[in-house]
Order: structure tokens, then sequence, then C-alpha cells
């Protein structure tokens, strides 16, 4: 019978720089549809080193690694937050109600990918070990982080359900809420997928389809390799497309520049992929998506040109026939966007989880969060009930 383990250590480092990407990446590399690519060392390490999310613009580096024997085996990436711009929690509300209640509600602690509300680990497990256990140790190192440091709240951010429950499990509340994402049902063909949908609703989408080229834009998908042989020349032309697009929305914010671009087209092109849309040999629009072998992330859209349905078709069809052809499972398109549940994306729940050091936060923010948890699975259900394809009607 083997002895008893040796009690965790746990170590706060304030950049990703400060800890070997070998040992962070270990954690992760062997479940890397769950973990996705957004926890892998290179992309989180040139959000800090591209000056994105620095402490200048609200983030500072509190990444918790656990370690045994000096070994690491397991890690949450987190920053201190002063605002709440970026992180995509959709605490607003919160915030502005306890600013009227006279409780400071900054800062904060984030657990997640800043600027990604794309769904994955947040606390990444070396092969092995007992997760529920570690996420236990997490979680009150977490809290007394905070209490060392003066930070008032802690969110758990895009998790999906099993991995919230673990942190459920260690105390935190859960909020659920929806994003729209393409499951692939075993199709084969992208006629396959249509099959799904009424005739009417079919014909609509074959129309949107055939608009590219019937605007002289040919579409194509540049991965890997070709990403890496030129990887300022493809940042530039991201960064300038969705710069274009950001510029034209009211509330659009940019939160990532060039230099963040050109590092992962350098240090992780395999996990990267660019639709691009050209127009007589012109670049006018493109989507910068991020891969692991089962799953596709929309991140970003931009264009310098306005066609018809070029949007659709550059963010949605194009990569959705890829996955076809790949055999990929899910693609998550980006959050928000009703629109692609029309397109063949289905709700997904997507969780977070949550605890704030003052009860007089923490009481009633549990109590709002247990009835919304209610409220958002009566949507789901109305959803079904009014979706012939998410019922699985007959589509003739």
């Amino acid at each position: 019978m083997s002895g008893p383990l040796s009690p965790i250590e746990v170590h706060v480092r304030g950049s990703l720089s400060d800890v070997p990407a070998p040992e962070w990446d270990r954690l992760w590399a062997h479940e890397p549809d769950r973990a996705t690519p957004f926890l892998s060392h290179a992309w989180l390490d040139a959000l800090e080193q591209s000056g994105a999310a620095v402490p200048e613009r609200g983030w500072t580096g509190r990444h918790l690694l656990l370690q045994r024997d000096g070994r690491t085996v397991a890690a949450l990436p987190a920053w201190s937050r002063t605002d709440s711009h970026g992180d995509f929690g959709r605490d607003w509300e919160w915030a502005g109600a306890a600013e009227r209640a006279g409780i400071a509600y900054y800062p904060k602690l984030v657990v997640g990918v800043p600027f990604t509300p794309a769904t994955g680990r947040r606390l990444i497990v070396a092969e092995g070990e007992d997760r529920a256990a570690l996420a236990r140790v997490a979680v009150a190192a977490l809290r007394e982080l905070c209490a060392e440091e003066g930070i008032r709240s802690i969110h758990v951010l895009h998790l999906p359900e099993e991995d919230a429950r673990e942190f459920e499990a260690a105390g935190l509340s859960l909020r659920v809420d929806f994003q729209f994402h393409w499951v692939n049902r075993g199709y084969r063909t992208f006629d396959d997928f249509l099959a799904r949908f009424s005739s009417k609703r079919r014909n609509a989408i074959r129309r949107e389809r055939a608009a590219p080229a019937a605007q002289g834009i040919v579409l194509r998908t540049v991965r890997g390799d070709e990403l890496g042989e030129r990887p300022a020349a493809w940042a530039a032309d991201v960064a300038r497309l969705h710069g274009h697009s950001v510029s034209r929305m009211e509330w659009g914010m940019r939160f990532l520049e060039r230099p963040f671009h050109e590092r992962v087209m350098r240090s992780m092109p395999g996990a990267l992929e660019v639709v691009e849309a050209r127009r007589e040999g012109k670049l006018v629009a493109m989507a910068f998506n991020v891969a692991s072998p089962a799953r596709l992330f929309g991140r970003y859209w931009g264009s310098v040109e306005e066609h018809p349905f070029l949007h659709f078709n550059v963010a949605l069809y194009h990569s959705v026939e890829d996955c076809i052809r790949l055999g990929r499972e899910v693609f998550e398109g980006g959050a928000g966007g009703d629109h692609k549940l029309s397109r063949g994306f289905e709700p997904a729940e997507v969780w977070s989880a949550h605890h704030f050091l003052d009860e007089r936060l923490d009481a009633p923010i549990r109590r709002h969060l247990a009835q919304g948890c209610v409220a958002a699975r009566q949507a789901l259900e109305r959803w079904r009930a009014g979706s012939a394809v998410l019922r699985g009607d007959d589509p003739r």
C-alpha cells in the first residue's frame, strides 16, 4: 500500500514568462481538446509579452502553480483586474450594484484567458492526478491569495459544465449562459448538414453560399506552415482587417494588435487558421480561427469591403464545411449572435464560477445565480420547442 501523498505547495507567478513552457504545457498536452490551445504557454505568454494583458491595461498576472515534491501538478492562469474590459465575464451589473451599495467591487481575480470567451479548461492538471482534489486546493489557494492582496472576488470564466461542477464542489457558485456552437452530427458533406433544415431555409443558405462566387470572391483556409513561413505579413493582414471592422462598430474594442498576432503566428502556427477572401487577388476579408484536433474556435473577423453575405461565408459557412471535411466535432463561432441559430448553430451552455469575499455581495449574488440557472435551462427548452432543427422535425 502506498503512503500518503506529499503536501501541495502553492506558488504565484506574475508572468507566464516566469514559468518554463515545457513545465506549463505538460499539464494540458494530454487533453488538447478540453484544454484548448488558448491554455498553451505560447498563447498566454503572447498576450502578456505583446502588451495586451499587462498591468498598464488592467491585467496583473497572478498565475498559480501547484507543486508536489518540486514537480508542478496543476496550474491556473489568473489575473488581478481593475475593471471588466476584455474578460467577457459579463459582471457589469454586479459592479454597478456594488457601487450603488457603497461596496468596493475591484480589484477582482479572473481565472481564464484574456479577450477570449471560448470554453475550455481553466484548471490544468497533470495526467493521472486527482482533478477534484486539486480543484479544492486551488480554490483554497485563490481565496487565500485574494485575502492577502485585497482582491475582492474570484471569477472562473467560460467553463464546460464538468469543470464548473468541480469548482462548485470546492465552494464557488455557478452561472450559466449560452453561446451558439455548431455540432457535427456525423455529416459527410455540407448537403448532409443542410438536410436538417426546411426546404425554404436550405434554399436560402444555398443562395447565401453562392454569393461570393457571383461577387468574384474566392475563399480559402490558410494553415500551419503557410502561416509560419510569413508570420509578420499574415499578422499585419489580420490586424489590419480586424481593426478596419472594429473601427466601424459603435462599441467595438480592439484588444489585440499586430505584435500579438505576430507572436502566435511564429510560435504556434499549427493551431491557427486564417480564412481569407480575395477579390481580383486582393485580400478583402478574413476570419482568424484557432483549432485543436476536434474543435474549431472562431476568434476575429475583418473586412475592407462590404458585400452581401460575406461575413456569413467567411466567418461561418466556409469553416463549417472545413469541419465536416476534417471530421471536427464542434465549431465555436464566437460569443453572441442569434443569427447563428438560423444557420445551424445550436445553443450551448457556457458556465462560470464565482465567489465574493464580502458576504454582502456573495450571499445575494449566489441567490441570483441559482435563480438564473433555472431560468437559463427553461430558456433552452423554449428554444428547442420553437426550433424545428433542434427538435429534429422532418425537414421536408
